[in-house]
């Protein structure tokens, strides 16, 4: 059974950073691409940025290009994002799955990560 634990969140001001980490289980997670979402209050989830499982290429929304870093440790089962450069927008609930660009269907959502950037 696929199990995805996010971490990391909280209250960050604009500017700041955060760094966000996914443990995951049940899955051969060397072999697999993965991703973050992140879901505002009243607003769909949306796809952040994603990393291949062969090669390590990254690819990100474009209203974190630059300020966003997605990146992975096969040896721990953990997928990573670096946040900087924070802006209120950026303020939701920050989730991981399998995928690259897309959600791996089947696989059930973890609990997410609350994410605030604030004064």
């Amino acid at each position: 059974q696929v199990q995805l634990v996010e971490s990391g969140g909280g209250l960050a001001q604009p500017g700041g950073s955060l760094r966000l980490s996914c443990a995951a289980s049940g899955f051969l997670f060397s072999n697999a691409d993965m991703s973050w979402y992140r879901q505002a209050p009243g607003k769909e989830r949306e796809w952040v940025a994603g990393i291949g499982w062969s090669d390590d290429i990254t690819t990100y929304a474009g209203s974190v290009k630059g300020r966003f870093t997605i990146s992975r440790d096969d040896a721990k089962n953990t997928v990573y994002l670096q946040m900087n450069s924070l802006r209120p927008d950026d303020t939701a609930m920050y989730y991981c799955h399998r995928g690259y660009t897309m959600p791996v269907r089947g696989d059930n959502w973890g609990r997410g990560t609350q994410v605030t950037v604030s004064y």
